[in-house]
């Protein structure tokens, strides 16, 4: 009998999953696990990222980009509070996602021994907002079992994250021949035959329907199913906040995004809407403009809810008809739906497409960038494969506004964006999609964002990851100074920042970097980006009145000062 240890057979069931990258910041406390990375590394890679916030974002990205979970390891205690941000962008994202994190030894435990933590309470339900499933793995032999309900868990229902709790001398006591046990699939929950039925005489009944798509669970194959089920029946179909690639943008029935600041034609033709059809999304706050576009418990539209958790449905919306599902099954099921000959909204449909390329034309703003050109040249010059990622702030909104995303149906996932609006997210993502996928990677980053996860620009080096950040320097943290000027305006506090030079930086990570300051400048940075085989970051100084898409700083705090005057 052999006797390996117990950390080795955990990497042979990572493996057993499919999994061929993970993510973390090794820690003293799973050396046992590092040791089975070693000797499995012909089959599964470990990426040393420079922080755990970092490796749980690349993580949540590589359970965004496959469908499965992605996979950080991270040491206790401070290892495990670093890493929480990628676990809450994975809970509120609906991402698949396992974390695990090496713990205190058992005869250690509950004595607040060095970096202890309790994990349970600190990640688990109770949270209201962190992990699906928290477990301990206090028997060795017992590890298939407990990797296999975590992937399944992260997986089932509506997907998100699991913590599985190492420790220390479990990971590194010896197991024997322990078998692994086969790679888990998601189980797809189909809609009830009565509630299709009953949602097809909605669909007869409405003049102005209005889908909206997006959350966790889609695949090429389902976003494939959802085009025809739209085309059948010519819905206007609009994406959900930072779920921009789930309907196609180039389609002639895609009615545009919902996230902040909409296109003020499809915040009316919400309103207008007499059936809201909302297929994967939770109807979060940032979809429904705050609670307000769309205001809980019941919309005065008919509201057709579906979703792959039942605890979701008529939790915050009390839908006509809700409908549990998983995004698989949901989309072949609607795909089948008799369409009459004859639809009253195919104006409707029209119309709501031509709102969507009108706003895609820029007002003027101040300053030597043109961004909404910068946005055209981006479009033009990236593949359609290229994947797409940011962090939080208002250089976001670049992004969300000018950039059409290629659908999912084409068989790519093409944006990485947090809902939870976590920043720093963009940069590690991006590393992390050229890891996996070997596609174009392109980064949309703000100055403060950036400085929250830079130091990822070494594990891209090191690891050979390579992507193309556009750094947007504004000298501010865009999106509090916006909102300090609206509730206070002129009363400005905390957001101005004081910048490193961002080139010079970027170059000593042994990237390529260069500053570009005037718009017609922009393309042949690009092209050279694209054509080097290591990352390149471009850093464009933004005019900071230059704050949203469609208006300044000033203009905010003159309307603020005028409503504080009568």
């Amino acid at each position: 009998m052999s006797t390996q240890h117990a950390g080795r057979l955990l990497v042979q069931c990572l493996v057993a999953q499919g999994v061929t990258h993970v993510f973390g910041v090794p820690g003293e406390s799973y050396l046992a696990v590092l040791d089975g990375f070693h000797d499995l590394r012909d089959q599964i890679r470990f990426i040393t990222c420079r922080q755990e916030g970092g490796a749980a974002f690349m993580a949540e990205a590589q359970g965004k980009l496959t469908g499965r979970p992605g996979v950080a390891f991270v040491t206790r205690g401070p290892g495990a509070t670093n890493a929480s941000i990628g676990v809450h962008t994975a809970f509120q994202d609906s991402t698949p996602m396992v974390l695990f994190v090496g713990d205190v030894a058992s005869d250690m435990r509950d004595r607040e021994a060095f970096q202890e933590l309790d994990y349970t309470h600190f990640f688990g339900p109770s949270s209201k907002g962190m992990a699906k499933r928290v477990e301990r793995i206090d028997d060795a032999r017992r590890i298939p079992e407990y990797v296999a309900r975590a992937f399944a868990t992260a997986m089932n229902g509506r997907p998100g994250p699991v913590v599985l709790v190492l420790p220390e001398d479990m990971i590194s006591s010896p197991v024997g021949d322990v078998p692994v046990l086969p790679r888990v699939e998601p189980v797809q929950a189909w809609a009830d035959p009565g509630s299709l039925r009953t949602l097809r005489q909605l669909l007869l009944q409405s003049q102005r329907p209005l889908v909206l798509a997006g959350g966790g669970g889609w695949t090429p194959q389902s976003a494939q199913a959802l085009q025809r089920f739209a085309e059948n029946w010519a819905l206007p179909v609009a994406n959900t906040f930072r779920f921009q690639d789930t309907f196609d943008n180039h389609h002639p029935q895609y009615a545009g995004d919902l996230g902040i600041a909409p296109n003020p034609a499809l915040a009316q033709r919400v309103r207008e809407a007499d059936l809201i059809l909302a297929i994967g999304p939770r109807l979060g706050e940032m979809t429904t403009g705050g609670y307000s576009l769309l205001a809980p418990p019941r919309l005065p539209q008919t509201l057709v809810h579906i979703h792959s958790s039942p605890e979701e449905l008529n939790r915050v919306y009390q839908a006509d008809l809700a409908i549990c599902a998983s995004m698989n099954a949901a989309a072949r099921s609607l795909e089948v739906l008799t369409a009459p000959p004859e639809l009253p909204w195919r104006a409707w449909t029209a119309q709501a497409h031509a709102d969507y390329l009108a706003n895609l034309q820029p007002q003027s703003l101040p300053g030597p960038i043109d961004m909404a050109a910068i946005m055209a040249v981006t479009q033009r010059l990236l593949p359609e494969d290229a994947v797409l990622t940011n962090g939080a702030g208002n250089f976001a909104s670049w992004l969300h506004r000018f950039h059409r995303y290629h659908g999912l149906a084409r068989g790519h996932k093409t944006q990485l964006a947090p809902t939870s609006g976590a920043m720093g997210y963009g940069v590690p993502a991006g590393i992390a999609a050229h890891l996996l996928t070997g596609r174009t990677s392109f980064t949309i980053a703000g100055d403060g964002d950036f400085l929250m996860t830079g130091q990822e620009l070494a594990t891209a080096r090191q690891h050979g990851g390579r992507s193309i950040i556009v750094l947007l320097n504004n000298g501010t943290y865009g999106t509090i100074r916006m909102h300090q000027e609206r509730e206070y305006p002129a009363h400005v506090m905390g957001s101005d920042l004081q910048n490193p030079d961002f080139v010079a930086l970027a170059r000593a990570y042994g990237w390529a970097a260069e500053r570009v300051e005037a718009t017609q400048d922009y393309e042949a940075a690009l092209q050279a980006a694209l054509a080097r085989e290591h990352g390149t970051l471009i850093e464009i100084p933004l005019d900071p009145q230059v704050i949203t898409t469609r208006g300044t700083l000033d203009a905010i705090r003159q309307a603020a000062l005028a409503r504080q005057q009568g």
